[in-house]
């Protein structure tokens, strides 16, 4: 899949961030407090900055650390849903260009991200 940076994942975002995503971060110069901000759920997210992720351009509707995204952002437009598991965001206008193949291998990707951001919440609280 080839985005379109139409910016409509980055709006409003709640993309969640497992450690490895932080430190990456980190590495290219941001400060954690910057860019994340902990949900009600006691998962860290990345911060929205006004409508958009911290790290969208709205001028130049790119992501400023796009070499460097956290996985979740890398794998969009797969998504898990609640009530139907993996599944591709309908928001996304290629979303459609994403082959049974692609979804499948993102789909195994995202859902270990999901167990490793559980299990880093889980001894946090510990």
């Amino acid at each position: 899949m080839q985005c379109s940076h139409c910016g409509k994942c980055c709006k409003e975002t709640e993309m969640e961030l497992s450690s490895r995503d932080i430190e990456r971060l980190e590495k290219v110069g941001y400060n954690q407090e910057e860019f994340t901000v902990i949900g009600k759920d006691d998962v860290i997210r990345l911060r929205n900055n006004g409508k958009f992720c911290y790290f969208y351009s709205v001028s130049e509707k790119r992501c400023r650390v796009y070499g460097n995204k956290p996985l979740g952002c890398h794998i969009y437009p797969v998504v898990y849903s609640i009530n139907k598991g993996v599944i591709i965001d309908k928001l996304c206008p290629v979303g459609k260009t994403i082959s049974k193949k692609e979804l499948r291998i993102k789909g195994k990707i995202l859902l270990k991200i999901l167990t490793t951001i559980d299990k880093e919440k889980t001894k946090s609280f510990i």
